[in-house]
C-alpha cells in the first residue's frame, strides 16, 4: 500500500486474533428464517430440500477452507469447527466469521435452483455469524452435544405442533395444547393420536447433519518426482490450488463416544 497522509486511519482497526490452542467455531444462523420459510412455502415440520441445501452450502465452505475439520447443521444454522492449530487469516475472528458467512450465503443462493427447481427465490436470505473459542476437547464435544440436543428438542416440538395443526387445530390452539408438556407427553400425543413413533423419523430431522473430511477414502497415488520435476514443481507450488479431502455427510449421534472413536482424527488432526 502506498504511504500517504491518510494511512493513519489503519490504526483504528483493533486486533481480534483468536487465542492459541483453542478450537475456533464459527456458527452461522439464518436471520428471520421463520418468515423466509413461510414465504418460500417450506414443508412443515421439516423440508428435506431446505436441509440439504444448507448442507450443500456448508460443503462449499469446507471446500474453500481446508482448516475446517467438521461442520454440524440443523434447521437454519451451521457450526464450523476449525483446527486448534489453524493459522488461517492469522486467526482473526472477524475474518473467520465474515468469510464463512459470506461464502455460505452466496452458496445458498447459487445452489437454490438445484434443490427448489420449481420455486423462485423471492428475496436473498441473510445469515449472522459469530466466532467462539473452546479451549478443550471436552468443551468442543459439549458444544456439539448442546447443538444436537437443541435439534432434538426443537424437532420434537415442531413435529408435534404441526401434527396438531394438520389435524385441524389452529396454531394458537396447538400452542395451548403443548403448553407445559414434557418430551414424554409429546411422544404420547404423536403415537396415540397420529400413530407416529418419533424414533422412526429420519435421522436428518432428529440428529441434524455432520459433515467431515473422509480420511478413509483412497487417494490417487502420486509417484515421486525426479530432480528436474521437483525443481519445476517448486516454482509453481504457490500457484497450485490445494485439493480438499472428499467430504462425508452423516446423520449420527455426536454425543456418545462411538462417533469420536470411529473418527479419532477429528480431535487429533
Amino acid at each position: 500500500m502506498t504511504n500517504s497522509q491518510f494511512e493513519y486511519v489503519r490504526k483504528f482497526e483493533l486486533p481480534d486474533m483468536c487465542l492459541p490452542n483453542c478450537w475456533p467455531i464459527v456458527r452461522i444462523d439464518g436471520k428471520n428464517f421463520h418468515k423466509f420459510s413461510h414465504k418460500h412455502e417450506f414443508e412443515k415440520p421439516n423440508d428435506a430440500r431446505a436441509l440439504k441445501l444448507m448442507s450443500r452450502a456448508a460443503q462449499e465452505v469446507m471446500n474453500g477452507m481446508v482448516d475446517v475439520v467438521l461442520a454440524y447443521g440443523q434447521s437454519d444454522e451451521y457450526s464450523f469447527v476449525f483446527k486448534k492449530s489453524t493459522t488461517s487469516f492469522n486467526r482473526r475472528a472477524s475474518k473467520l466469521s465474515s468469510l464463512v458467512v459470506s461464502q455460505f450465503a452466496s452458496a445458498y443462493v447459487f445452489h437454490w435452483k438445484s434443490f427448489f427447481p420449481d420455486k423462485e427465490l423471492l428475496y436473498p436470505p441473510a445469515f449472522d455469524a459469530r466466532t467462539v473459542l473452546y479451549p478443550s476437547d471436552k468443551n468442543l464435544r459439549d458444544y456439539l452435544s448442546w447443538r444436537q440436543v437443541d435439534c432434538h428438542i426443537n424437532n420434537l416440538q415442531n413435529t408435534t405442533f404441526w401434527a396438531l395443526v394438520h389435524s385441524g387445530l389452529t396454531p394458537t390452539d396447538a400452542q395451548e395444547r403443548l403448553k407445559g408438556t414434557l418430551a414424554s407427553d409429546k411422544n404420547e400425543i404423536l403415537f396415540a393420536q397420529f400413530g407416529i413413533n418419533y424414533n422412526n423419523l429420519e435421522q436428518i430431522f432428529r440428529k441434524g447433519t455432520v459433515v467431515i473430511r473422509d480420511k478413509k477414502k483412497p487417494q490417487t497415488f502420486q509417484p515421486a518426482a525426479t530432480a528436474g520435476e521437483a525443481k519445476e514443481n517448486k516454482r509453481t507450488e504457490r500457484g497450485k490450488k490445494q485439493i480438499p479431502t472428499p467430504l462425508l455427510e452423516l446423520h449420527v449421534d455426536v454425543i456418545k463416544d462411538e462417533f469420536w472413536k470411529i473418527y479419532p482424527h477429528l480431535l487429533d488432526p
